[in-house]
């Protein structure tokens, strides 16, 4: 069976029509931040086990940046939000 993800714009599709582009929870750096911050934030991440957020590309449907919420240990994935919406959520 493949794995699912239900996109908030184009409903249930299959994993393989998305692209994971990277972890949704590291906050990045002011663009006046140290070099030293921006090595660590393009460089060192620590590898979590457990429920994540990542950022992912519906590249072969709508072509939104969602925000998965999912487990690297059982791929189970709990939520997908527009990343957009995440964005505005955040910033109340």
């Amino acid at each position: 069976m493949a794995s699912l993800i239900n996109c908030p714009h184009c409903g249930v599709r299959p994993k393989e029509e998305f692209s994971i582009r990277g972890s949704a929870s590291v906050a990045r750096p002011a663009p006046t931040a140290p070099d030293e911050d921006w090595n660590r934030y393009v460089f060192v991440r620590d590898n979590e086990r457990g429920r994540i957020q990542e950022y992912w590309h519906h590249s072969a449907g709508c072509r939104r940046w969602l925000v998965v919420e999912r487990s690297n240990v059982t791929h189970e994935v709990f939520s997908v939000t527009d990343a957009e919406d995440k964005a505005k959520e955040a910033a109340r």
